[in-house]
């Protein structure tokens, strides 16, 4: 999947990857499959998972709230880069789970989206990143992880996406 943020622009931001409470709806929630490699990948820090699918997020000193357990706050790097959840690929847009429908959302709270916004560049994105997720490979991955349509607030909504019915 292409991404929208540029990697330079995120290493300056000390936004994403931080929470406030420690059991956050905007912690990473994996795949199923995502899970097992983790849990097989011996290049990446070992990491816990919630019930809920979430990574578990941990505490660091001076810092405030919470950290994703991949991040190193020391360089704003994260430590799983190249192998990062697809929630975290997918980032600063988001699966939102609503009214029984999935629509894609942007968060709000990230700089670089909130300026792209209503730029050409941001519409193409949004256009290809629609038509990405609702190919029927990514439907048929998001139909088996249901766990990761959220209920976000502070999202801007940018499409529906053409998910099956939620209600079931």
């Amino acid at each position: 999947m292409n991404q929208f943020v540029p990697s330079e622009y995120c290493l300056k931001c000390r936004g994403c990857c931080r929470f406030r409470d420690q059991n956050s709806v905007w912690s990473p929630c994996l795949l199923d499959e995502e899970i097992v490699d983790f849990a097989d990948n011996k290049e990446i820090p070992a990491v816990s998972v919630s019930l809920t699918k979430h990574l578990d997020l941990v505490s660091a000193p001076g810092e405030d709230g919470y950290l994703c357990p991949f991040l190193n706050p020391a360089d704003n790097i994260c430590k799983a880069y190249l192998q990062r959840p697809f929630e975290c690929q997918l980032y600063p847009f988001l699966l939102n789970l609503r009214y029984n429908k999935v629509i894609l959302t942007i968060d709000l709270n990230c700089p670089y989206a909130k300026e792209k916004m209503n730029t050409p560049e941001f519409k193409e994105y949004a256009v290809y990143l629609a038509e990405f997720l609702n190919s029927s490979a990514q439907m048929e991955i998001l139909k088996g992880n249901p766990h990761v349509l959220q209920a976000y607030e502070e999202v801007k909504d940018i499409v529906e996406l053409n998910f099956p019915d939620t209600s079931h």
